[in-house]
């Protein structure tokens, strides 16, 4: 599949950290914990999720973003998707082309549909990733490298059917302790020179190859445990992180990133953060 010339202003992406410029989220509207899917959500399972601190909080990071100059689109929320607000993981640009994924549980069977019917409705064409099993949260771009995070959500064929669509694109498989989900719950990258890891969840080979490329600021217990991996580059060494994590902001503030900290901890306990919170449709370089 060839990549796309940029050729409107509705959809680009080449990495996670280019210029943000629009980007699609969902309220946490009907957000509850249903089915445990990691160990932040195994912690909270008992308390809860309080939707109103969870909405207010929500708002502010859109607020946040509006402030950047981004473009904000809220998709409808439905009561039957409890996880919605997790908008990264039902699809992710690259070039030119939405795809969207295969969701991998009953849980969220169904999110797809809302966003191909927001897709269909803007007049924006989409690939469906129908075959093989993918989530968003499982892939993470970076120019002509794709790497595909090899967990319960997407398999070793999805990561294969990429590579097939995508002949001028490196498709890299990362296997990881599948435990933590997604590949965006231990590893991100931020700029062209660095990335976060949790190095626990992922093997030698991979953190070795990862260190052959990037910066990398290792994310502790503890900070993983509160997403620190699961930060939002908005371009320009700007990122969105968690007051909480104060090591994984004090290490990208070293290295020249403005961290700006938006609390979003009620929304985490359903196990995820800002980027599992944002699909980007449009990044300029």
């Amino acid at each position: 599949m060839a990549e796309t010339p940029k050729a409107n202003n509705k959809t680009f992406c080449m990495s996670e950290y280019d210029g943000l410029k629009r980007v699609i989220l969902c309220q946490p509207q009907y957000m509850s914990i249903r089915e445990v899917i990691n160990e932040t959500q195994e912690h909270f399972k008992n308390e809860g999720i309080h939707i109103e601190r969870a909405l207010e909080q929500h708002g502010e990071f859109v607020k946040t973003l509006k402030e950047n100059d981004i473009e904000v689109i809220l998709l409808p929320y439905h009561k039957k998707y409890p996880e919605q607000v997790f908008t990264r993981d039902i699809g992710f640009t690259l070039g030119q082309t939405i795809f969207v994924a295969k969701m991998a549980t009953d849980v969220r069977a169904g999110e797809e549909n809302v966003l191909k019917q927001w897709l269909e409705d803007e007049e924006i064409s989409y690939y469906n990733l129908a075959e093989e099993r993918i989530e968003g949260g499982d892939v993470v771009i970076d120019r002509e490298t794709i790497y595909v995070g090899l967990s319960n959500r997407t398999d070793q064929k999805a990561a294969e059917q990429l590579q097939c669509l995508l002949n001028q694109f490196n498709v890299i498989p990362i296997p990881f302790k599948e435990k933590y989900l997604h590949l965006d719950c231990v590893f991100n990258v931020v700029s062209s020179e660095t990335a976060l890891i949790y190095p626990n969840a992922l093997t030698k080979k991979s953190i070795d190859f990862f260190a052959s490329r990037y910066d990398l600021i290792e994310v502790s217990e503890e900070e993983q445990f509160q997403l620190g991996t699961n930060v939002l580059s908005l371009g320009n060494k700007r990122v969105l992180s968690l007051p909480v994590n104060k090591n994984v902001n004090k290490q990208l503030r070293t290295r020249g990133f403005q961290v700006i900290e938006v609390d979003i901890t009620e929304i985490i306990k359903s196990g995820g953060s800002f980027r599992c919170c944002t699909l980007p449709i449009l990044r300029e370089t």
